[in-house]
């Protein structure tokens, strides 16, 4: 059967009762977490991995990309409105959407925000659905040297691509990797740094480390801080829609948005915030009213919006393909995947087509839901904003504590959640990225088993690793992987950075 074949199946699965309504529940999640500064779709996505733990697998990884597209669209409200990026995909966003809110357009920025995410994401699902399934073909050539070649480049990827510090990430994923070898070798059945504990023998659990590292880390981080000078809420004036002459300028940095976020996204260094910084360098090359830049261009916000939630489709092209996470949020939707025993790469379309194709057509439902929710709903995700944060991080850390002690009731799995999240914590103060202490923990156990593989068929010979077309390839965009974007960030976020903090002044 064709793509267009396995779209039409997995719309029929996509649609039935139940996954719509898992869908709703991810997209209207998303919005609101996006909305609300500080709390990102990782966090969410984590936090409900111990809840569906027993729920249908399609169902629950429908909704959490529901959950990572919504906080895609959310995102952009609280930049526009508060002028507080809760990523630093939003950052541009914040700068010309805020300017536009204070001149009074908080509503027309709004809309081509919601409308150019919803564009961009239309078109990147079915670059998703089109383009996964050549990779998948590719990937079936792979052999255990092919994997573990794979497995550096994810680890190289997540290390260069979170945070400002490749070294920084590079630490936290060793501490990732040191996490993912204890529990019982699964070759020789040998106890390994179990300390005679019986509970460390399965070794740690994703969901625990995810729940502890995102959520608890996040909320003592929070707590630490005391109170801050409340922000100024921008209100919404006059009319919500858009004008022709917003139209005629909106459309074309909607269209360059989707052709820069999707490509970006799907590489293994990229990233939203990577494509949304290129993408206002390039609206601000192309548009015919390059003096309003700083001022509050719509084409500023209609560019990045777009690049920004095409990104999101791109990120899952290598997840779903090839197993290999990209994002914080991707990082996490692997753990989700992993619960149920399911093993995201090119096998995954050939043993479970079904659930697959129905997640990607999920995304083009979630998109139609998405959109409604924004423009009319407005003033109640406004009203988010209010909400004191001391409540706020209260309720996550007893969601947090219930739904670890629902999927593992164990007095031992609560002490393992509070060592995390002071761990996360204090990885949070020294500015140390999260995701690849959790990306190392998910995928150490596999590159282990393929690099063992691999040098038990090459007896032992470490070179045979670099003799593969395909590995030394996979070696090479390691290697990039820290080059390129320490060389885009540079470019990109230097210009973009410093009039942000122009505008600040």
């Amino acid at each position: 059967m064709g793509t267009f074949e396995f779209l039409l199946q997995g719309l029929v699965v996509a649609a039935q009762p139940m996954n719509l309504l898992y869908a709703l529940i991810g997209v209207t999640l998303g919005t609101a977490v996006g909305v609300l500064p500080g709390i990102g779709p990782a966090l969410t996505v984590a936090l409900l991995l111990p809840v569906t733990y027993k729920l249908d697998p399609a169902g629950s990884l429908i909704m959490f990309a529901g959950i990572y597209y919504g906080g895609m669209y959310g995102g952009s409200t609280t930049s526009i409105l508060l002028n507080t990026p809760g990523e630093s995909a939003s950052v541009v966003t914040a700068l010309e959407g805020n300017k536009m809110a204070r001149a009074g357009r908080g509503g027309p920025a709004l809309a081509t925000a919601a409308i150019g995410s919803f564009v961009a994401g239309l078109i990147a699902t079915l670059g998703l659905a089109f383009i996964a399934p050549f990779v998948v073909k590719f990937a079936l050539s792979f052999g255990p040297r092919e994997y573990f070649a794979l497995m550096v480049l994810a680890f190289v990827t997540v290390s260069a691509a979170f945070g400002d510090s490749t070294l920084r990430g590079l630490t936290a994923l060793f501490v990732g990797l040191g996490l993912a070898i204890i529990g019982i070798d699964q070759q020789t059945g040998q106890a390994r740094l179990s300390f005679g504990v019986p509970d460390l023998l399965d070794g740690i659990e994703v969901t625990t480390l995810a729940v502890a590292m995102f959520a608890i880390g996040e909320t003592l981080y929070v707590a630490c801080q005391g109170d801050r000078i409340p922000e100024k809420v921008e209100a919404v004036k006059g009319s919500v829609w858009m004008n022709a002459q917003d139209w005629a300028r909106s459309w074309k940095p909607w269209l360059r948005g989707t052709v820069i976020g999707f490509p970006i996204g799907a590489m293994p260094a990229g990233g939203a915030d990577i494509a949304s910084f290129l993408s206002y360098s390039a609206e601000k090359q192309f548009s015919a009213h390059k003096d309003e830049f700083g001022k509050g261009a719509i084409e500023g916000v209609a560019g990045p919006e777009a690049a920004n939630n095409a990104s999101a489709a791109g990120t899952l092209v290598p997840l779903l393909s090839l197993g290999l996470p990209t994002t914080a949020t991707a990082a996490i939707m692997l753990a989700g995947f992993q619960q149920y025993g399911l093993q995201p790469g090119p096998l995954l379309f050939a043993t479970n087509p079904q659930l697959v194709w129905g997640l990607i057509a999920s995304l083009l439902i979630a998109n139609f839901m998405l959109l409604v929710l924004n423009l009319p709903l407005i003033g109640l995700w406004v009203k988010l904003l209010t909400i004191p944060k001391p409540w706020l991080y209260a309720g996550i850390l007893l969601f947090a504590t219930l739904g670890t002690i629902g999927a593992n009731p164990s007095v031992f799995e609560l002490g393992m959640l509070l060592v995390f999240g002071l761990l996360g914590f204090v990885m949070r103060l020294f500015g140390y990225p999260i995701a690849p202490v959790v990306v190392g923990l998910i995928l150490g156990p596999m590159a282990e088993q393929q690099l063992r593989r691999a040098l038990a068929i090459s007896q032992g010979d470490v070179t045979v690793l670099f003799m593969s077309p395909i590995a030394a390839v996979l070696f090479g965009l390691a290697f990039l992987a820290v080059i390129v974007p320490l060389i885009l960030r540079a470019r990109g976020k230097g210009e973009v950075l410093s009039q942000f903090a122009a505008n600040e002044d």
